[in-house]
């Protein structure tokens, strides 16, 4: 895929963000909203992509999955942060994230507000506008800083950022603004994207592909293997909870 389609679908987007005061919300679950931009957004990436890649299936957040023959899956999130975009604040992404071998394989972020694009999967370098990026910096448990998706326990002693975008989130990672993300609830249509992206760079995760399947909640954390180390008992003992 290139950059062209996300770069489209963007303009869509826009179009109905600088229109937000006339702009339909609906209301799928407590702080869970689905917008006009979202069905017309995920709309044209998915004849996009059935014009690029006919074989290949594809599951959008809003409509749902549509079965291919490839046994590939694209994995769409037309405006992760939608409760963001609907307040006109500038933490909402375009996220389309490939998945075949029932492993994430590449990804394309795109957020038009900020105008930041960023492409990478297992062998795809990752690039930000088009740009390569620099190594991540050794995790300095004294200024160490995670975004995360829902809580985060304070015996950790790491200050957290929520922008409430995964998506953001996890480019802050990649920019080094913070040293990992934390999930306790994200979907996988926010991560599909991002997580190869991540991977490409050496950012591990603790997601166990092998027991979930494209419906499934995550609960998971990515970062360096020393991040991981520090935030892995939270993991787990939210799982054993749930």
């Amino acid at each position: 895929m290139s950059r062209r389609s996300p770069r489209k679908a963007g303009e869509r987007a826009l179009d109905h963000f600088r229109s937000l005061s006339s702009l339909p919300v609906e209301t799928k679950g407590h702080l869970d909203l689905v917008t006009e931009a979202d069905k017309d957004v995920e709309a044209f990436l998915i004849g996009s992509l059935r014009e690029a890649f006919p074989d290949d299936g594809i599951m959008g957040e809003e409509s749902g999955e549509i079965p291919g023959a490839s046994g590939r899956v694209w994995v769409i999130d037309p405006i992760d942060g939608t409760f963001n975009f609907v307040r006109g604040g500038q933490n909402w992404a375009i996220s389309i994230g490939l998945y075949e071998n029932r492993r994430p394989s590449f990804g394309v972020i795109y957020a038009p507000v900020r105008d930041l694009i960023l492409v990478g999967g297992k062998t795809v370098p990752t690039r930000l506008n088009g740009q390569p990026i620099k190594p991540l910096p050794a995790l300095d448990m004294s200024r160490a800083s995670t975004g995360f998706s829902r809580f985060i326990s304070d015996d950790l002693k790491i200050s957290f950022r929520f922008c409430g975008a995964a998506t953001l989130s996890m480019i802050e990672v990649v920019m080094g603004e913070t040293d990992g993300y934390v999930s306790l609830g994200d979907s996988t249509w926010d991560v599909m994207a991002a997580l190869p992206i991540l991977g490409h760079l050496g950012i591990s995760n603790t997601i166990d592909w092998d027991r979930i399947d494209l419906s499934s909640k995550l609960r998971f954390a990515c970062g360096s293997e020393e991040f991981l180390s520090k935030v892995r008992p939270l993991i787990e003992k939210v799982s054993a909870a749930a």
